[in-house]
């Protein structure tokens, strides 16, 4: 079976080339993507869900993050889709997850 990745230069191992803020602050502009969207524009709400988890799924695949890290980016992930399917589960929201990336796009910027 052929994956087709919408971040295609991410998924060929430019991911990997950032750092775990970067790394969740990108993911953070896909989940305000898809908080911006939703309950306004079905398709783009589902196309910016499924650009949030591939890079979710890139991330969890980078072999730098082991342990506590990988095991809090599988919680968020889980913490995503609970919020994309209602917040039945956790009581998630796109909009508290989006406050949660923010502090890392922050701190990304401060970096660069």
């Amino acid at each position: 079976m052929t994956s087709i990745f919408q971040h295609k230069e991410a998924a060929a191992g430019g991911w990997q080339k950032f750092s775990i803020m970067e790394q969740l602050g990108n993911i953070g502009s896909e989940v305000s993507r898809a908080n911006n969207w939703q309950g306004k524009n079905r398709e783009k709400f589902w196309n910016a869900v499924e650009r949030a988890l591939e890079l979710f799924d890139l991330t969890l695949e980078d072999p730098r993050w082991h342990g506590a890290r990988l095991q809090e980016i599988a919680l968020v992930r889980e913490v995503f889709c609970d919020a994309v399917y209602g917040g039945n589960l956790y009581k998630s929201s796109l909009e508290e997850l989006e406050r949660y990336f923010f502090n890392f796009a922050m701190a990304s910027r401060r970096n660069v």
